[in-house]
């Protein structure tokens, strides 16, 4: 592949069926991850980051059905669960910094990796990937109900609704019956979105990872499901797909695009060449 060019790909090979296999018992790694369903052997970390108010947890579902090809590595933003007494970094690019810095001793030589993010964690995953020294990059970031960076709209915090985000994201269902939930849910998603609404874009060279982005099909919150906006942020290999689904596709009673998920990873080349999807 030619530097500076993205590989355009219609679509990624037929996915196979991904049986969710017993869990093994959750565990923490530090303050910034949880392995929903622990699989040392696995050979590749999936790393994932929740959307605005999201946590952890959100991905313990994908976690069980996407063993044996991944372990799935949650992370577990501050303010919130666990860590409801930790602060978040009151800037995107602190906040950034503080997960790559967190990140780095799990990458690198002997660790294969990728990320996943939803929404805002997909911006937070991309970002976190850059700032990256290029021998812990990821392999593959796969990014989901998100504009690109360079078409990520600025919003002053007081602009954003956070009642409204909730509903949009199809969560208030899970939360309405418990007004204690409900609370804890709209402090996540004000404290992500005031993070948010600092980030500004900036131009810059691409990743070399590879890219494929993806979309609910019925996602209210997307102005557009083209994706391929995204190919611009990568000297990789890069793919998209619309899947069926609203804003968040994995959630705490959804283990999401499993399938899709299963292919790419399995089809993860074991040199530094690109994957052919």
């Amino acid at each position: 592949m030619q530097p500076g060019a993205a590989r355009s790909l219609a679509s990624a090979a037929r996915p196979r069926p991904a049986p969710a296999v017993p869990a093994t018992r959750p565990r923490t790694e530090g303050d910034w991850f949880l392995l929903p369903a622990p699989r040392p052997a696995a050979p590749v970390r999936l790393f994932c980051f929740p959307h605005a108010g999201g946590d952890a947890t959100a991905f313990t579902p994908l976690a069980r059905h996407l063993a044996p090809a991944a372990e799935v590595w949650a992370l577990r933003p501050p303010a919130r669960g666990g860590r409801s007494r930790d602060p978040m970094p009151a800037g995107f690019a602190d906040l950034v910094e503080a997960v790559a810095g967190a990140l780095a001793p799990h990458l690198g030589p002997g660790h294969r990796a990728a990320f996943y993010g939803q929404s805002f964690g997909a911006l937070l995953a991309y970002e976190v990937a850059r700032a990256l020294p290029a021998d812990r990059r990821p392999e593959l970031v796969v990014v989901a109900g998100a504009p690109c960076p360079a078409e990520w709209t600025e919003r002053e915090s007081k602009d954003l609704d956070a009642a409204e985000l909730l509903r949009l994201t199809g969560l208030e269902e899970l939360v309405r019956a418990d007004p204690e939930l409900v609370e804890l849910a709209l402090g996540g998603i004000r404290t992500d979105l005031a993070v948010s609404a600092t980030y500004r874009y900036r131009p810059h060279a691409p990743i070399g990872s590879a890219l494929y982005a993806l979309a609910g099909a019925d996602d209210p919150m997307l102005a557009t499901t083209d994706l391929t906006g995204w190919a611009a942020h990568t000297r990789g290999a890069f793919g998209h797909r619309v899947l069926p689904g609203g804003h968040l596709l994995a959630t705490v009673d959804r283990p999401g695009p499993v399938d899709l998920l299963s292919t790419l990873l399995s089809t993860l080349p074991t040199t530094k060449e690109q994957p052919s999807w």
